[in-house]
């Protein structure tokens, strides 16, 4: 009713006149989210939302912003993150919102809190993720309030959300709920069970999950008791993963999947769960020029043409908008968990035991025979382009690769890997791009219109990764390359996957929740921001990859009409008012 109120008094000046807005934006260029040449307008906001959008805009207003030579866009969805845990305890995200982030996707990779027992739904979490136990702790001292999906909704509702909220629904807490985690790792699930699962997704996505998401990625392990066994999910035969995609299609959800990679069945069963009378709205992880195989990302487009031209899916990839590089601490590393004494050491929890496996009967040949086993390798493992960050007491090795010092040294460079490995261990700190590091390639998957810019995994492997600013870094390869026009840009991470997903977001118009930025063009002409190492009050003052940059282009974020961010910097509002909300899929949930 307000919607249409507010559009019939859009046409009449003489009643805007009598009407005081909370906020006009003056003067902005103003691109709309869909992709069409931007235009100067001013807009007018009232009550969180937009209530105006015109040429002049000459009521009043308690707050004015000029925005003269600025931009003003709809606020970017984030599409790929694992905020879970970390939007239960800051739930401004600040990481992501300082970015112009005003929109995330949650309960990727099948993991989420929405079901089941605190600490199963940790130990799901915190290895394939790399969560910090302190993050854990804290986590598992508020959970958990909510007893059914429906009730999680309603729970997340409640937070002070600073960007809004679209959460899918993660098979593994599903299906170690149902089963039992034991279970859940080690069988399959009876005719009973099996019901009781699709009892509760069906309920789960009815109550506003904007899909399910399953996991068949083989380097996903637990944490805890079943320490190194694959998480739940991975554990499902195609009957179950069809019986949540068919839940999916009926309802024209989201579902989510990443293949594994191990076993090649696993593509030719998404493929088959894909197609129906009706098509499967399907998104796979992932699409990278990957550096272990550099002819790899040609294969996305054809197989994308096939799969949605020619047998008519519904089918979207994901890519990362920057080089996808990861630091690591010693052998404490997401990288190694592809190979079984990798496995080993990451499951240690101490450097004592890491130390005592690295000295037992074997161990050291098997690391080496594990190195050099190239079979559908997803981590290089080129020590050439490995490089050191820092090493206590060796100040000259920093920015150099493995191979360089072993070479300076005279060793064999994985003799030289393993010996410093062994001896300093978790003080060692080594980074490694692993995919997405030349230009063309990268331009190419995020220009492809079946590709969705995304997979930044915020909020994930948080001493590892920090990629929260990925469509802003799309943003500025568009114009610096200008492989792309800026409002095509801004529509792939904005109204583009709105639409895809089904959310009421990613646009200004009238009548749509005041989620804005307002950018510096100038700023833009820049290359793409390095992470850098922080220790963040969140995590109790642990390390922290994040992204800067953003404090020369983003001049202002707006969700639900408050300023959240000024010149790139949050302010004390965001998680401590209640303006992001729960999206749910527009059909159903107007």
């Amino acid at each position: 009713m307000y919607k249409a109120f507010s559009v019939k008094l859009g046409k009449n000046r003489a009643l805007w006149k009598l009407i005081m807005l909370d906020l006009i934006i003056k003067n902005g260029l103003v691109f709309d989210g869909l992709g069409t040449a931007p235009v100067r307008r001013d807009i007018g906001i009232q009550n969180g939302q937009i209530v105006n959008i015109a040429s002049s805009l000459s009521m009043e207003a308690r707050e004015m912003i000029d925005a003269t030579g600025l931009w003003v866009t709809p606020g970017f969805i984030d599409i790929h993150t694992h905020y879970d845990l970390e939007v239960e305890i800051a739930p401004g995200l600040s990481e992501s919102v300082r970015h112009g982030v005003t929109s995330v996707v949650i309960g990727n990779c099948s993991l989420s809190v929405a079901i089941g027992a605190p600490q199963t739904l940790a130990d799901i979490f915190q290895r394939v993720e790399t969560l910090s136990h302190r993050l854990i702790e804290k986590w598992l001292q508020k959970s958990v309030s909510w007893q059914t999906p429906k009730e999680y909704l309603q729970h997340l509702q409640q937070l002070p959300l600073g960007p809004n909220v679209a959460a899918m629904f993660g098979h593994s807490a599903l299906r170690a709920h149902v089963m039992g985690l034991e279970r859940s790792l080690k069988a399959q699930p009876n005719e009973q069970e099996l019901k009781t699962m699709r009892d509760i997704a069906a309920t789960a996505l009815d109550a506003g999950f904007i899909g399910i998401s399953i996991d068949m990625f083989p380097w996903h392990l637990m944490s805890g008791e079943w320490s190194g066994c694959t998480i739940p999910s991975q554990h499902a035969q195609y009957k179950e993963y069809v019986m949540l995609a068919n839940l999916c299609r009926q309802r024209d959800k989201v579902f989510q999947v990443t293949p594994n990679l191990q076993r090649l069945a696993s593509f030719w069963e998404i493929f088959r769960m894909s197609l129906g009378k009706k098509p499967l709205r399907l998104t796979v992880l992932s699409a990278l020029d990957a550096v272990h195989n550099r002819k790899l990302w040609r294969v996305f487009s054809p197989i994308l043409f096939i799969w949605n031209r020619i047998f008519r899916g519904n089918v979207r990839f994901q890519t990362l908008t920057e080089p996808f590089t990861i630091y690591s601490n010693g052998s404490v590393t997401p990288l190694f968990e592809e190979f079984k004494s990798g496995v080993q050491l990451n499951g240690c929890q101490s450097r004592e035991e890491r130390q005592q496996l690295w000295t037992s009967p074997g161990f050291v040949s098997q690391f080496r025979r594990d190195w050099c086993n190239k079979w559908r390798q997803s981590f290089h493992r080129q020590l050439e382009h490995m490089e050191i960050v820092s090493c206590p007491d060796e100040i000259f090795w920093q920015g150099l690769s493995f191979a360089e010092v072993a070479r300076k040294k005279q060793q064999d460079p994985l003799d030289f890997f393993i010996e410093v490995l062994q001896l300093y261990d978790t003080d060692l700190r080594w980074v490694a791009t692993g995919a997405n590091d030349r230009l063309e390639p990268r331009k190419a998957m995020m220009a492809h219109p079946h590709i969705l810019p995304g997979f930044t995994d915020a909020g994930a492997h948080v001493r590892n990764l920090g990629y929260y600013d990925g469509a802003l870094s799309l943003l500025k390869q568009a114009v610096v390359t200008q492989f792309m026009k800026p409002e095509t840009a801004i529509h792939r991470v904005t109204g583009e996957p709105a639409n895809w997903f089904r959310l009421n977001t990613g646009v200004i118009k009238i009548g749509a929740k005041a989620d804005i930025i307002i950018i510096n063009p100038d700023a833009l002409n820049q290359p793409i921001s390095p992470q850098v190492e922080v220790f963040d009050p969140v995590l109790n003052g642990e390390l922290r990859m994040v992204k800067r940059g953003s404090e020369e282009i983003i001049k202002a974020v707006y969700i639900n009409g408050v300023k959240v961010v000024e010149q790139g910097k949050p302010n004390e509002r965001l998680g401590q008012e209640r303006l992001g909300t729960v999206l749910y899929n527009k059909l159903t949930n107007d």
